[in-house]
Formats: structure tokens, C-alpha cells, sequence
């Protein structure tokens, strides 16, 4: 089992659960999480408790990517969060989020772009110009590896 704190400094908040690692490696730490909050309805996708979330975080990309299954391991999309690259410790991921995100659906055919007024409000343009620039090469690249279905947009870990 390994610790996830998501620090979201623009909502003052830090999202603390807890998943099992399936893979890792200095730059990488794959981690399987179940979705134990309440439905949550996005209109482009659902979260229902008892989803499964196979969440793919980096310590040398500016994101992380999470392959949301049903419970019945039926594939909902993924849901991509821009960030700086995470901390690893032996026993917690810490990630920062950036608000923009992106959203995959299962056949990768529609690809969306999420929360581009929440990132805007943070002021990383003028305040911290490298990071801007590093969250929006991170959306595209997100964008590039979903529309070519190259990992972890492709098959499902296991």
C-alpha cells in the first residue's frame, strides 16, 4: 500500500487516499485505487463508487493519468491531470495539481480539454512562466499519446 496526497493549492485542499502499487521504478509508480467517495457525474464521464482506478504517476512528466474501470472492469475513459512531476517517498506519492486536465474517452475519439479557466486563474503565465510552459507542452503530449493510443493510453494494465 502506498500513501497519494493530491495538493490542490488553488482550492487550499490536499486529497489524502490510499492504493496498492502494481509497478515501479524510479520515474514511475503505477497504483491501483477504488473510488470510495460519492457518485460524481461529469456529464463526459461518472465516478460511482466501487470504480476502479489504475492511476499512472511521474516524477519526470508534468502529469499523471488515471484509467477509470466500473467495478465490472468495463473501461469509462481517462481522466489526465497536469501538474508538476511527483515526489516519491517510500510510502507516499505527493502530487501537485495545476487544474488543467484532460479527458480521454474509451475509444479515444473524443479528447477534452477541462478547467482551462481554473488554470488560467492560477497565474503561472506571469508568476511562474517555466511551469506554464512545461503544463501546456504536458497537455500536449497528453494529447498526442491518446490520439496515437500509445501507453497509458492503450491496453489495460494489469
Amino acid at each position: 500500500m502506498i500513501t497519494i496526497r493530491l495538493i490542490k493549492p488553488a482550492k487550499n485542499k490536499i486529497v489524502t487516499y490510499s492504493g496498492t502499487v502494481l509497478q515501479r521504478s524510479d520515474t514511475y509508480i503505477l497504483v491501483h485505487a477504488r473510488w470510495d467517495y460519492t457518485f460524481v457525474d461529469l456529464g463526459f464521464i461518472s465516478f460511482t463508487p466501487g470504480d476502479n482506478l489504475y492511476e499512472h504517476f511521474y516524477a519526470d512528466r508534468w502529469y499523471n493519468v488515471y484509467e477509470v474501470r466500473s467495478r465490472d472492469n468495463i473501461l469509462k475513459g481517462w481522466y489526465c491531470n497536469v501538474t508538476r512531476p511527483a515526489v516519491f517517498s517510500a510510502g507516499e506519492i505527493e502530487s501537485e495539481d495545476l487544474e488543467l486536465d484532460l479527458f480521454v474517452s474509451p475509444d479515444r475519439s473524443q479528447i477534452l480539454v477541462l478547467d482551462e479557466d481554473e488554470y488560467a486563474a492560477r497565474g503561472l503565465e506571469t508568476s511562474d512562466p517555466a511551469a506554464h510552459h512545461a503544463a501546456l507542452a504536458a497537455l500536449a503530449e497528453l494529447r498526442d499519446l491518446a490520439q496515437q493510443g500509445t501507453e497509458p493510453f492503450g491496453a489495460h494494465p494489469e
